[in-house]
């Protein structure tokens, strides 16, 4: 039996659930079409929070968005944070299920970071394994994030998008193409952004991710806690034009601001997507 959602609604752009704006989501602020919930905070508990999850998903089609399941780790998936994920998928019937094309957990030890992999025939392998053993359980295809990384590995094989579209064949997956972090790992390992976005099967890319990110000066940081910066922006209308159609989540994760600001980058969102269709099928420009 399918667990997830086989004819979701989930259309344009929507928001990162977050506790802090229970409230004002339960009734109905801000005309927001869909949520993505953070899987992890409501896995592993009963009570209030997975009824306000319930609550909020009576009122919300969401979709589901993990950072434990530790896809790339070299040692088995955890059976029980795994089981925990598919009871959920069960219970709130999510459109779909994303995680991250990294590794979080090694010898039973929880590492609280997506983890960088390096680019190799065998982390394709491994990631490929697992992603098929989560869909089986899931009975449908889940999505995988392109991570923020901050080293890369001598060893490593191939370019990051070459690695990301192996993954997706092999895993027979779909992608959450996360366009801050495709910003961020361009100027922290000097590649071409717009490069890796060509370079993608647009026929696997099912979601994106906007999110603000901590500028070091040398080196950029997915921090998640402040507004979307102009350069990301005009790298997804790049994006938009390549991936029409595709349903886009604005993430917020720390110093979390008022509802109506979330509102705020949403709506920005959503007029760079109806400016791009606006335009027509012009294809991307040459800017970088």
């Amino acid at each position: 039996m399918t667990a997830l959602r086989e004819h979701p609604k989930i259309e344009g752009v929507g928001l990162g659930l977050r506790s802090c704006h229970y409230g004002e989501l339960l009734a109905g602020a801000g005309d927001i079409p869909w949520l993505e919930v953070l899987v992890d905070n409501y896995a592993h508990g009963d009570g209030l929070p997975l009824r306000n999850l319930e609550w909020i998903r009576e009122r919300y089609p969401v979709v589901f968005h993990g950072v434990g399941m530790s896809l790339g780790s070299a040692e088995p998936l955890d059976a029980g944070y795994l089981d925990a994920v598919v009871d959920l998928v069960g219970r709130i019937e999510p459109a779909w299920f994303s995680e991250h094309l990294a590794w979080t957990s090694s010898g039973g030890r929880h590492h609280h970071e997506l983890l960088p992999l390096p680019f190799l025939d065998e982390t394709v392998a491994t990631l490929a394994a697992h992603i098929r053993q989560v869909q089986d359980r899931l009975g449908g295809q889940m999505l995988v994030e392109n991570s923020a990384t901050y080293m890369a590995f001598s060893a490593s094989q191939m370019s990051e998008f070459e690695f990301v579209g192996r993954v997706l064949e092999a895993g027979d997956c779909l992608l959450l193409l996360d366009v801050n972090n495709v910003y961020v790992n361009a100027r922290n390992h000097g590649f071409d952004a717009m490069e890796f976005l060509r370079a993608l099967p647009a026929d696997r890319v099912a979601q994106m991710h906007l999110a603000g990110h901590d500028d070091h000066g040398d080196y950029l940081i997915d921090a998640h806690g402040s507004p979307v910066v102009e350069p990301v922006w005009a790298l997804f209308a790049e994006a938009v034009r390549l991936f029409p159609g595709v349903p886009v989540c604005v993430e917020w994760d720390r110093d979390i601001p008022p509802l109506e600001v979330l509102i705020a980058e949403m709506k920005r969102a959503g007029a760079v997507v109806a400016e791009v269709a606006s335009a027509g099928a012009e294809g991307p420009s040459d800017a970088r």
